[in-house]
Parts: C-alpha cells; structure tokens; sequence
C-alpha cells in the first residue's frame, strides 16, 4: 500500500522547498545588485540592516524576547565574526567565479562539519562518512578541475573563498549549536542578524562602499533581505519543526541546484559534462553526511 504522508509533513517540505529556492537564488540577486553599481561590503550590509528590520517586527509581533546574558554574547559574537566573515567570503567569490561553482563549493559545509566534529571527539570516524568525504573529495576535484586547467587567477580566487565561506559557515553551524538550541530559532537568528548589521556599519561608511545605483539592483538588494534571508530562515526553521532536523537538512541541499539552475537560465552560466558529475557527488556527499548528523541542521 502506498505511504501516506500527513498534511503536517506534506507543509514541512514545501516550507523547506521555499527556504531552498530562497537561499538558492541569493546568488542571482547579488549578481543583479553589482550589475547595478553596488559594491560587496555595501549589499552584505545592507542585506543585515534590512533583514534585522524586519526580523525584529516579526520577533515583535510574536510577542519572543531577546535572550540575555552569555546566549545573547554568544550569538552577537557568531553573528558578528562568524556570519560577517562567511558573508564576505560569500558574496565576494560570487564578484569572481561562476554562481553555479560558487554555490557547489559552498556546500561542502557538511564535509567540514564532519571533520570538526570527529576532530574535537563529538563523534566517530564511520564506514560511511568516510564514503561521503571521499566522494565530496572527488566532486570537489571534478568540480574545479576544469577551471584550474585553464587556470584563470580570478575565478581560482574566487574559488578559494567559497571553500573558505565553507570553513566558517562549519565552524558558525558547530558553535551556534548550544545557543541557539537556549535562545530558540527567531531569537537567535535575529541578534546573528542585527549583529553582523553592526559590525559592518563602521567599514561600510568608512570606506564609501558605494550602493546600487539603479532601481532594479536595490530591487536584488531588498529580495536578498527579504526573500533569500528573512523567508528563508523563517520557512526552514517552519519546515524544521515539522520533518525533523535530518529530512529538512537532506531537503536543503535543493538549494545549490537551484543556485546552478538560476544561473544557467538567468547568466547563462555552462557546466562540462565532468563538472555536472563532480557537483553530484558533493550533493551525495552532503546527503550522505547531514543523514549522520541527525540533530544538527544548517
């Protein structure tokens, strides 16, 4: 007989499916917002002032208080080292390299996330982690093999910092556990938010990173606030409650699809046959590895 899912579950992975789409298509509207003048300290900035506005009217009408104490110290610091930095490295690699690629190496964040936790003793090397690291390893080398033939400096360094917004997205997801698992998901999304609002602000008007110029990239600006930051963390943390940390995770990995989707359709962006290969066993990998990490969820 067929297996019936309930309507409770059914909503769950819609919700994680709009979350995916949302953070999938966040590369695009950074493309949108530099083809329009705006430079990448200025979108990074002003993608966490709008997102913290409006995070802190829905932390309002849902009547949630602020955590305190060394939680919300804690959050202030993961927003405004760890997510300022992985943004940074994020967007800028964008300015560089292919959305598609960009959006691929970025998530090898599960790889990290299990070295991290095998290294400091968390958990324990398995048969099949080793199977999923192995393949992330060679997708990775299929992926940016291509590329590192041809050996353009530009796009290798643009490669280089979506493995680096890798490593501090790792370390942001294995650190944050603990507080946010205290100060609860909107809370704790909105002081990471707010503080890496704050922190860019003093570079951001010091060095005149000059904004979009055109109606059409403060367009890109607010829907990377709005729907690839605040409805994207809303509906994922939504779909989490209702399919459990393991299925959303595995759910997520949607998003580097749509990201390599968006742009072949919208940058006309192409992937070799050996690249298409390559970043399908990085999403195997991931699959493989959020599967074995069943309370962790990015």
């Amino acid at each position: 007989a067929p297996v019936r899912r309930s309507p409770d579950v059914r909503l769950g992975a819609l919700l994680i499916v709009v979350s995916a789409v949302g953070f999938g298509a966040m590369a695009i509207f950074a493309r949108a917002a530099y083809d329009g003048g705006g430079e990448v300290l200025a979108v990074v900035w002003m993608r966490f002032v709008l997102a913290a506005v409006v995070l802190h009217v829905v932390l309002r009408v849902r009547r949630r208080p602020l955590p305190r104490g060394r939680t919300l110290l804690a959050l202030a610091a993961l927003g405004g080292v760890g997510y300022v930095g992985q943004s940074m490295s994020y967007f800028s690699a964008l300015t560089l390299a292919p959305a598609g690629i960009v959006a691929l190496l970025l998530y090898l964040n599960p790889v990290f996330v299990t070295v991290l936790a095998t290294a400091t003793g968390r958990e324990r090397w398995t048969r099949g982690r080793v199977v999923a690291l192995s393949l992330a390893t060679a997708g990775t080398a299929l992926t940016v093999g291509p590329t590192a033939v041809a050996w353009d400096p530009r796009t290798a360094l643009g490669m280089g910092l979506a493995v680096l917004a890798a490593v501090i997205y790792s370390f942001y997801i294995v650190l944050s556990e603990r507080p946010t698992a205290r100060a609860g998901a909107l809370p704790s999304s909105t002081v990471v938010v707010t503080a890496a609002a704050v922190v860019l602000t003093v570079p951001a008007l010091a060095t005149g990173s000059a904004l979009p110029t055109t109606t059409g990239s403060w367009l890109a600006v607010v829907a990377i606030a709005v729907v690839s930051t605040v409805v994207a963390i809303i509906a994922f943390f939504a779909g989490l409650r209702r399919l459990g940390p393991s299925s959303a995770a595995t759910l997520s990995t949607l998003e580097p699809v749509v990201t390599v989707v968006l742009a072949a359709i919208v940058l006309a962006e192409a992937f070799t046959p050996l690249q298409v290969v390559g970043g399908a066993l990085i999403l195997v990998a991931a699959v493989l590895l959020v599967r074995s990490h069943p309370t962790t969820a990015p």
